[in-house]
């Protein structure tokens, strides 16, 4: 069952990068928007982004778990 910890963990590492790269975008927007509807809808596609990458690394948190009870 290593292999299942080992795509796992690059699954979470992704995730965590993707959670990164989210921050980084709202701080960005936050920045150069000047108008509030228009940060509006920049912070709208961060929070879809964020999900995603929130998704994606508890999914390679339950991969890893699984490959460590079974293993």
């Amino acid at each position: 069952m290593q292999w299942l910890i080992m795509i796992g963990s690059v699954i979470s590492v992704a995730g965590i990068g993707g959670l990164i790269w989210c921050i980084l975008m709202a701080l960005k927007a936050r920045k150069s928007s000047a108008d509030d509807e228009q940060l509006r809808l920049r912070l709208q596609k961060v929070v879809v982004l964020n999900m995603a990458a929130l998704g994606l690394s508890a999914l390679g948190l339950m991969l890893v778990v699984t490959g460590i009870l079974l293993g």
